[in-house]
């Protein structure tokens, strides 16, 4: 399952940019990855794995702007299509899982 957080912060006062630098800090820490500008995704292995995720996120929400976030499937990830100019890419592949015996 993946984690999407999506977000859109005012930039247009040097506190707001401080916020939004600690906010996008904050997601990198906790292991989310940069699809685009304003666009991050995490890897969970399970639903208990995402609500802690989310916690975590909630912890770091800034004071304005809008914070969105959105779960989908393996499958629904790998539907995604990805254009880099014209030409089409593939998307991420979920992290390996380790394996233990």
């Amino acid at each position: 399952m993946w984690l999407f957080a999506m977000f859109d912060l005012p930039v247009d006062k040097p506190e707001l940019r401080k916020e939004y630098a600690q906010f996008r800090a904050a997601l990198l820490k906790q292991g989310f990855t940069m699809l685009q500008y304003s666009v991050y995704v995490h890897y969970v292995a399970s639903e208990d794995s995402e609500e802690v995720l989310r916690k975590k996120v909630h912890g770091a929400l800034p004071s304005h702007g809008q914070v969105r976030m959105l779960s989908v499937t393996d499958r629904q990830f790998e539907k995604m299509e990805v254009y880099v100019g014209k030409k089409r890419e593939k998307a991420e592949d979920p992290p390996m899982q380790l394996m233990l015996f």
